[in-house]
């Protein structure tokens, strides 16, 4: 797994290629936490368009930021899945806690509506 990180308008984005497995969840959760520090980002966006597998430690590790995301009165929205990932995160329960966007334009879209109401 490779992760590349930016930060823009208070928020993180984070592309993520490769498997998101067991093996890589230590090193993405490190990064990240670490990269929300440094940057004071508010807000997540994950872009798993370049994601070829997840398992449940996967999962797992992507709810543990949301929940701190949240924590810290921010959004966190995923974008670019496959639909085998997207049927993952439907079974899995996550869709129904993060919106789920096609696009990175339809992720900024959603954030920048929900940060300006105040969301």
């Amino acid at each position: 797994m490779s992760l590349i990180l930016n930060s823009k308008k208070n928020t993180l984005i984070i592309r993520v290629r490769g498997d998101f497995d067991l093996v890589s969840v230590h090193e993405f959760r490190e990064k990240i936490d670490q990269s929300l520090e440094e940057t004071m980002s508010q807000n997540l966006l994950l872009d798993l368009s370049e994601i070829t597998f997840i398992d449940s430690s996967g999962i797992g590790v992507i709810l543990g930021r949301y929940r701190k995301v949240k924590a810290n009165h921010g959004q966190m929205v995923i974008c670019g899945t496959q639909p085998a990932i997207e049927k993952i995160f439907k079974v899995s329960g996550i869709i129904s806690l993060m919106p789920i966007c096609s696009t990175e334009k339809e992720a900024w879209k959603l954030l920048e509506q929900n940060t300006f109401k105040g969301a």
